[in-house]
């Protein structure tokens, strides 16, 4: 099988030292194996776009040396391929229509004494599952899937492999619950446009930033419910600001400063703890790549 890799940023603003680090690990990757590096754009939360921030980001990848190899696909010209599947989840008795505001799932959730963790999912009690009574009268609001109880695993944990963090598991029903996979406004979620895109571009290996690892068991169970191959994980060291905190744009992240690309790239393999030496871009590059291949040994392929 064939390595397909990519890199797919919001354009909700520029990239930061954090996304640059996620993007040079997934192009590294692409490159020491020998395989095809794409960009996605994913545009699908059409309110928090930016206009002209994916061209300024395709810009910022391109003063990095960071070319794709094809050109980049845009999520919001892709609405056919998510409702298609959509459908197929309908079909399949895995998706239902849900009628709950998130003041209703808060209400429900201390009903039943669940409180929301800081940074945490709220989680979804089922309230409209089909089996439960559904809408019940409700207009319906989001499409959520159903999430099953794990049955098949002793203990009724999502398992998985990372190939830098190793054996990682999740409770996806007590922590999640059935989640959303189009939203109340009619926009499509997250976990099922990439994993429509991934599995439409045949994209086998996902290396991003730590802070996705707990969508893994999410979009491993959409791949299983739509009969797609499971593509290998790779999750990155986060890049934190002074207060300890992940480096986001939500929280004020600064552009990419690109008045030397050469020292912007050299920080971001720094923060992937690479030893690469070079004096144009072009030569840090080619070494970024060796030293990459040698990390694989502690990161490979499985």
């Amino acid at each position: 099988m064939s390595y397909i890799g990519r890199f797919a940023p919001s354009p909700t603003g520029p990239l930061h030292a954090g996304s640059l680090v996620a993007a040079l690990a997934s192009w590294l990757d692409a490159r020491a194996r020998g395989g095809r590096w794409l960009v996605r754009i994913e545009d699908v939360d059409t309110p928090r776009c930016v206009p002209g921030a994916d061209q300024l980001i395709l810009s910022q990848l391109a003063a990095c040396g960071l070319h794709p190899d094809t050109p980049p696909v845009y999520q919001s010209q892709r609405g056919d391929l998510y409702q298609a599947a959509l459908d197929r989840l309908v079909a399949a008795g895995h998706a239902y229509p849900c009628g709950c505001t998130r003041a209703d799932i808060a209400q429900a959730n201390a009903a039943l004494g669940l409180n929301k963790a800081r940074h945490g999912d709220l989680v979804y009690p089922g309230t409209c599952r089909p089996d439960r009574g559904g809408l019940k009268g409700k207009p319906a609001r989001a499409w959520r899937l159903q999430v099953p109880t794990r049955t098949d695993a002793p203990d009724g944990l999502w398992h998985w492999h990372d190939r830098r963090l190793g054996p990682q598991s999740q409770n996806l029903a007590e922590a999640v619950g059935d989640f959303v996979i189009r939203r109340a406004d009619g926009l499509w979620a997250y976990q099922l446009a990439v994993v429509v895109d991934d599995g439409e571009q045949g994209v086998t290996d996902i290396v991003r930033g730590e802070d996705l690892t707990d969508n893994t068991p999410r979009q491993l169970w959409l791949q299983q419910c739509l009969g797609l191959t499971a593509p290998r994980y790779l999750h990155t060291p986060l890049v934190c600001g002074p207060n300890g905190e992940k480096l986001s744009k939500q929280n004020g992240a600064e552009a990419l400063s690109l008045d030397d690309p050469l020292v912007t790239l050299q920080q971001a393999g720094r923060a992937l703890g690479l030893s690469a030496e070079g004096t144009t871009l072009g030569d840090w590059l080619a070494a970024a790549v060796t030293a990459w291949q040698d990390q694989l040994t502690r990161w490979p392929l499985r």
